[in-house]
Parts: C-alpha cells; structure tokens; sequence
C-alpha cells in the first residue's frame, strides 16, 4: 500500500472519498421519495373522449392510506368521484375516478406517501378534445 507522506495529502483523499460517499448516498435518497412516473391520460396530452378515471403510476410503492388526487376542470370545480385508491395488486399505481368530462382542460393535483415515509406532490394537465 502507498505512503502519503504529506499530511495535507491525506486530508485531500480522506475529503475525497468522504465526498463521494456523500453523494452516493444523497443519490439514493432522492430516488427513495414516490414521484409521478406517468399517467393515463399522459401529462400534458389530449384524449379524444372523457376518461373513466385517472390513472398515476408512481417511482416506487405508495401508502394506500395517505396518498390520493383530485381532478378539477378550468373553473376549478372538482370532477373526481368517490375515493382515489392505489391498485391492490400494484402498489405503484393510483386510480381516481372521474365523472364524464366534457371537453376542456382538467388539473390533476397528487399527493402520495411512498412506503419509506417520504412525502411528494404535484399537479399535471391534460385535454379533453371537442
């Protein structure tokens, strides 16, 4: 194994590495927080009829009991029905249902709790086409 014999040469590589575990870490803690993966309706898209519900995929398993939607059209009126609920067979995924949409612009806003305890939200549009 090399000798260093210069101290602040030590320090340098000890900084180093220390950073780099750092980062190492920082990076798979930010990939531990349920983030929006994709929808149907897709962000930002139009469809040409109303759909029966909203379905959002997440990066990683959500907590049924703490994550949900609601959808509101442009006059900000919700048009979400019922409960959303996060699929019983995959975790990832959470179905909101939706009254018939007439055409316009929808604002979908979620916020979900993944398994881990991390807490995310956001919000997305889509269209209904005339």
């Amino acid at each position: 194994m090399p000798t260093f014999g210069n101290h602040s040469m030590r320090i340098t590589i000890i900084t180093a590495i220390a950073s780099l575990a750092l980062i190492a870490g920082a990076g798979h803690q930010a990939q531990a927080h349920a983030m929006l993966d994709h929808a149907k309706p897709a962000v930002g898209h139009t469809v040409h009829k109303s759909p029966r519900e909203i379905d959002l995929w997440f990066t990683e398993d959500v907590e049924p009991g703490f994550t949900g939607a609601i959808v509101r059209d442009i006059n900000a009126n919700r048009v979400d029905i019922g409960k959303a609920k996060v699929d019983h067979a995959d975790h990832t995924l959470l179905r909101v249902p939706v009254k018939p949409l007439k055409p316009g612009k929808y604002d979908v806003h979620w916020h979900a709790l993944s398994v881990d305890s991390h807490h995310t939200q956001g919000d997305f549009l889509f269209f209904v086409a005339k």
